[in-house]
């Protein structure tokens, strides 16, 4: 009789994810053996301080890149920079940038070279065609304007753009790039063609535009050749760039030296250290409550 009055036992309480509510527990019944698999910053990565400012290099030097550019703009613009001398540089530009590539990219054939000399001079020849359309694609809008909006675009440019690669890559690569860095090419290009249309003649914004998309386009593909070949040969380059730009806005005005040289700063000492502090306050958990995560890759 004792026995037939005994309550009924309670089954074992197992995780399930997906196996409805157990009888005799509530729904959202846990015991002491959830937390057990419970794991604390298992995916946090501890970062050094000198590695992150090593890092921050790369964007300091793009930063230099995209001020140089300014600095050429506003020389083009206030006729101290010849069509001549636009030229010149243009030409220096793409002959240095290819002898980098040279040097540097092992998979990179003669037959491959002249394959991409040839499209230069296919691209060059539609730069100067589209020139004197160019020219005249603004002539209704204040130079107020076309400054405001160019330096939006720039600002976004560098936002978006990708610090760890190159949006054009070298031969042997079929990386994809990114949407964000494809908006930042798309920008700097945008901005490029607004600051050419403020020129009087054609021949000043075809050099213009070309040694604008020589940059944008090619200045990351051939720093990043340099960054992997040698680092030591990256820090060199990138702090010769710093003097370089550092210089030409001196030169330019004084306070624009001023904020450039506090943004530098900050750029390479301020944030890497804000990063390193910010880490301590990271807290992760991961346990038996997370999705799945696959351990291959799904490919078509």
């Amino acid at each position: 009789m004792d026995g037939e009055n005994s309550p009924p036992t309670r089954p074992k309480w197992r995780k399930v994810a997906y196996g409805g509510m157990q009888l005799g527990y509530d729904d959202n019944y846990t015991d002491e053996s959830f937390l057990e698999d419970m794991v604390t910053n298992a995916n946090v990565v501890k970062r050094d301080l000198l590695k992150v400012m090593r890092d921050s290099v790369s964007i300091s030097q793009y930063i230099c890149i995209v001020v140089l550019v300014g600095v050429v703009w506003t020389y083009t613009l206030n006729s101290s920079l010849s069509e001549k001398s636009l030229l010149l540089i243009d030409a220096s530009l793409l002959m240095s940038g290819f002898m980098i590539l040279l040097l540097t990219e092992k998979m990179l054939s003669l037959n491959q070279l002249l394959h991409y000399l040839a499209n230069v001079a296919f691209f060059t020849s539609g730069l100067y065609v589209l020139a004197p359309i160019y020219r005249t694609l603004t002539t209704s809008i204040s130079s107020d304007s076309i400054w405001a909006v160019t330096v939006s675009l720039l600002i976004i440019h560098l936002f978006l753009h990708d610090y760890s690669r190159s949006t054009v890559h070298a031969p042997g690569t079929w990386k994809n790039p990114t949407l964000t860095s494809c908006i930042s090419l798309n920008a700097s290009i945008v901005a490029s063609v607004f600051i050419a249309s403020r020129l009087p003649s054609s021949g000043n914004v075809f050099a213009i535009m070309l040694f604008s998309l020589l940059i944008f386009l090619f200045a990351p593909l051939v720093t990043h050749c340099i960054k992997e070949q040698s680092f030591c040969l990256h820090l060199l380059f990138s702090f010769v760039l710093m003097v370089v730009t550092l210089t030409f806005v001196y030169k330019l005005h004084r306070v624009l030296f001023f904020m450039f040289l506090v943004l530098l700063v900050f750029v390479s000492l301020v944030c890497p250290y804000w990063l390193i502090r910010i880490q301590g306050y990271k807290f992760e958990i991961n346990g038996p409550w997370d999705e799945a995560k696959l351990c291959f890759d799904v490919t078509d």
